[in-house]
């Protein structure tokens, strides 16, 4: 592991050695700093994000914390002593730091999953009704016409746009709660 207090990461986030101590940091298990100034905080998460070409999750609980969240690609924002500052410019809320280990891996990968099906359900939806466009007008000698009327068109994307969303978003958990928590390496497989 690394520790590294705020003053040392002050010369550390110079352009010429940035690239050593991402190299550094790289090798590292966990990384931990210290006494960080609220703008370091964000570099370093920008740092990171570009320059590792990683995707950024930062975790805060105050005024002092929300430049890193608002930068990173997802922020999480701890209800504490110090405010609401984090929580409100978060992705998501917590109430206490030990929640995140849950929201990761158990709504994110039921968030992931949902979205994804999601996408491939949209585009089914929307080459099933392009395909009787296209065989219609070979019906109509590609004249133009209308197959359907408008309320019929709006009523069709309405029920198969909005209600399975819905019930799907829902009700949908392809793994149990307590699965995903005694096996986090299913987060890494569903992606």
């Amino acid at each position: 592991g690394l520790v590294i207090d705020g003053r040392t990461l002050e010369h550390v986030l110079h352009d010429s050695l940035q690239n050593i101590f991402l190299e550094l940091t790289e090798k590292c298990r966990a990384v931990v700093c210290c006494q960080a100034t609220p703008l370091q905080k964000s570099i370093l998460v920008k740092l990171v994000r570009n320059k590792l070409k990683a995707m950024t999750l930062a975790v805060g609980d105050g005024a002092n914390d929300v430049s890193m969240i608002q930068v990173a690609d997802t922020g999480v924002g701890i209800l504490g002593q110090e405010g609401m500052q984090a929580v409100m410019a978060s992705d998501f809320a917590i109430s206490q730091f030990r929640h995140l280990r849950k929201l990761l891996l158990v709504h994110g990968h039921w968030c992931y999953t949902r979205l994804t099906n999601m996408v491939l359900y949209f585009f089914y939806k929307n080459v099933a009704y392009v395909n009787l466009l296209f065989w219609y007008q070979f019906f109509c000698g590609f004249s133009g016409t209308s197959m359907t009327d408008y309320w019929i068109l709006i009523l069709f994307n309405l029920l198969f746009t909005s209600v399975p969303p819905i019930i799907y978003g829902v009700l949908d958990k392809d793994v149990s709660a307590e699965i995903l928590m005694q096996l986090p390496q299913l987060y890494m497989m569903s992606q």
